[in-house]
């Protein structure tokens, strides 16, 4: 079998397992997690069964979560990044929650360049999962439920743009970036859920951009290089749109370690450039 097939099929099964049984681990706390933020049980419980799906494959050389200091060596092939569990704090208050996966072809740290495949998983009303692969010239989408997986559709991202969500309390955002945000706030929809698969799936259906920018309390930006901008990145430009740190494509940021943050905004092509340049002037 193709490893990319195999390792589609691993998350596909997992993701159908956690959509399952998230329920039962909703509301435990469990700590922090390595990049210091609040940890839940259901974070954990969901990095050991990806874990347990993903690191048996022999395509499969390294594994490494948002939930995991360092990287597990499972022998030779891919390098998976992973967050287990996307915006688990939304739980709480029964909000969408997901899973994003990037592959990569070296060992990490590497820049999203290296990546082959990319996969996010949305936990919404029905569970979807949407995949871009190397060998595929397509991004495509699959229901997932009853345990089956189907093909749901392709993405490409529409040309008119409708939505924004930008994260960060302006207080804390630069002076250039409120003027920017401003301007997009006032021209399209509002829609920010907190979880970044929710938000990025609304930009993909119907047009716009959603972004973290620095703010004072996170000053590299909040998420993190290779669990989830990078892999979102793939996603977006395979499906037509462009990401950008503010200066250049989250593919060619080269993160300085496993859980190295920058900012991130994914979403058509005009909106990303007015945003570079409003944020290079």
């Amino acid at each position: 079998m193709n490893p990319l097939d195999e390792l589609v099929r691993a998350v596909q099964k997992t993701a159908h397992y956690v959509n399952g049984n998230l329920p039962n681990h909703a509301n435990s706390g469990a700590g922090t997690n390595p990049s210091g933020e609040d940890q839940i049980n259901a974070d954990v419980w969901a990095d050991h069964l990806f874990f347990d799906g993903l690191s048996s494959l022999d395509c499969v050389g390294e594994y490494v979560s948002e939930e995991r200091k360092e990287a597990v060596d499972c022998g030779e092939g891919y390098s998976v990044a992973i967050d287990p569990l996307d915006g688990s704090s939304n739980l709480a208050s029964n909000n969408s929650v997901g899973t994003i996966v990037g592959v990569y072809d070296a060992e990490l740290p590497a820049s999203g360049r290296e990546m082959v495949a990319s996969m996010m998983v949305l936990y919404g009303p029905y569970t979807t999962m949407t995949v871009a692969r190397e060998d595929k010239d397509v991004v495509k989408e699959y229901l997932l439920r009853d345990g089956y997986s189907e093909p749901w559709g392709e993405f490409q991202i529409p040309e008119e743009t409708t939505v924004v969500g930008l994260a960060g309390k302006p207080s804390e955002r630069t002076e250039e970036f409120n003027a920017i945000a401003e301007e997009f706030e006032r021209e399209l929809k509002l829609r920010y859920g907190g979880a970044t698969v929710a938000d990025l799936a609304q930009v993909l259906e119907y047009g716009g951009l959603f972004g973290y920018p620095a703010t004072s309390g996170y000053p590299d930006g909040k998420l993190r290089v290779h669990f989830e901008s990078a892999p979102l990145a793939y996603l977006m430009e395979a499906s037509g749109g462009s990401s950008t740190d503010g200066s250049q494509s989250l593919l060619d940021v080269e993160p300085d370690g496993l859980h190295a943050r920058t900012p991130t905004f994914l979403g058509n092509e005009e909106l990303v450039q007015r945003l570079e340049a409003a944020l290079t002037e």
